[in-house]
C-alpha cells in the first residue's frame, strides 16, 4: 500500500439509495426472508441427517447444497439489514475482502454441487442396476470435498490478486455487499488483470458446468423415453424436476446477470438479480424440494407424526 496513499481501513455498502420509510418496511421483509432461508434449509438438514430413508447419495448432495445456501444467506443478508437500518455503517477491509471471498467460495462451490448432483441423477436413471456401485460412499465424500475444494481455490486466486491492490478512497461501495467488481472499481491502481480473471471465471463456471450439466439431461432424457410404462416415466421425471427448478433459478439468474441484454443503469440490475441470487434462491430452494419431492414430503410428515405421538 506505498505511495502517498492514505490506507483506506473500511468501507462504507451503499446498497439501495431508497427512502427511509421504503429501507424500514425491507429490513423487515428482507429479515423475515432471511428467517425462512435459515429455517428451510435447516429443515432439510435436519430431516436428512435424522430421517435413515434419506441416507442416499442424492440426499447427501442437497445437505451440502443447504450449506451453501444457509452460508450465501449468513454473508451477504446480515451486513444488508445493518445497512437498510443505519446506511452509514461502515464494514472494516478485513470484514469486506473475507465478504467477497467468501461470497466467491460458495458461489463456485454451488456450480459444481449442481454438476455432480446432475451427474447423480444420470447415473440413477441411465444405469439403475449399477448406481450402488458407481455412487458409493467413497465416491459421494470425494465428489463432495472436490467441489469444496476447488470453490475455495478458485475465490483465492481472487483473493490474491485483490489483497495486493491499494484503496485510497472513495470508500463508498455502490452495492450491498462487497461484491469484487464493485469493490475493484475503488482501487488506486490497475485493475485490468483482477477484471480479466472475474471474467474468466464467470464464463468458466457458467459454461463448464452448464454444458456437463445440459449433457446430463440429454442421456436422461433419452433414457427415460425408452421407459415403457407411462408411470416409471413420471416416476424417473419427478426424482429430477426439484433438480432442475434450482438449476434453472440459479444459472438462469446468472445468465441474464453475466449475458443478458443490457438497458438503463447495468449495475442496478445487476446489483438487484445478485439480491435475488444472494437471498431469494437459498430461500427457495428447500421449497422446492420439500414441495416437489415425495421423499422429503413424507420424511417430515414421518417427523411431525413421531413428535406428536406421546
Amino acid at each position: 500500500m506505498g505511495g502517498n496513499h492514505t490506507t483506506v481501513t473500511e468501507f462504507i455498502l451503499l446498497g439501495f439509495p431508497l427512502g427511509l420509510k421504503i429501507q424500514a418496511v425491507l429490513f423487515g421483509l428482507f429479515s423475515l426472508f432471511y428467517a425462512f432461508t435459515l429455517l428451510g434449509n435447516g429443515v432439510i438438514l435436519g430431516l436428512i441427517s435424522l430421517d435413515s430413508r434419506l441416507h442416499t447419495p442424492m440426499y447427501f448432495f442437497l445437505s451440502h447444497l443447504a450449506i451453501v445456501d444457509i452460508a450465501y444467506a449468513c454473508n451477504t443478508v446480515p451486513q444488508m439489514l445493518v445497512n437498510l437500518l443505519d446506511p452509514a455503517s461502515p464494514i472494516s477491509y478485513a470484514g469486506c475482502v473475507t465478504q467477497t471471498f467468501l461470497f466467491l467460495t460458495f458461489a463456485h462451490t454451488e456450480c459444481l454441487l449442481l454438476v455432480v448432483m446432475s451427474y447423480d441423477r444420470y447415473v440413477a436413471i441411465c444405469h439403475p442396476l449399477r448406481y450402488s456401485v458407481i455412487m458409493s460412499w467413497r465416491v459421494c465424500i470425494s465428489l463432495a470435498v472436490t467441489s469444496w475444494t476447488i470453490g475455495v481455490l478458485l475465490a483465492l486466486v481472487h483473493l490474491i490478486l485483490l489483497l495486493p491492490l491499494p484503496f485510497c478512497g472513495p470508500q463508498r461501495v455502490d452495492h450491498f455487499f462487497c461484491e469484487i467488481i464493485a469493490v475493484l472499481k475503488l482501487a488506486c491502481a490497475d485493475t485490468h488483470i483482477n477484471e480479466i480473471m472475474v471474467l474468466a471465471g464467470a464464463v468458466s463456471v457458467l459454461v463448464g458446468p452448464l454444458s456437463s450439466i445440459v449433457i446430463s439431461y440429454a442421456h436422461i432424457l433419452w433414457a427415460i423415453l425408452k421407459i415403457q410404462s407411462g408411470e416409471g416415466r413420471q416416476k424417473a421425471f419427478s426424482t429430477c424436476s426439484s433438480h432442475l427448478c434450482v438449476v434453472g433459478l440459479f444459472y438462469g439468474t446468472a445468465i441474464i446477470m453475466y449475458v443478458g441484454p443490457r438497458y438503463g443503469n447495468p449495475q442496478e440490475q445487476k446489483k438487484y438479480l445478485l439480491l435475488f441470487h444472494s437471498l431469494f434462491n437459498p430461500m427457495l430452494n428447500p421449497f422446492i424440494y420439500s414441495l416437489r419431492n415425495k421423499e422429503v414430503k413424507a420424511a417430515l410428515k414421518r417427523m411431525v407424526t413421531k413428535d406428536r405421538s406421546p
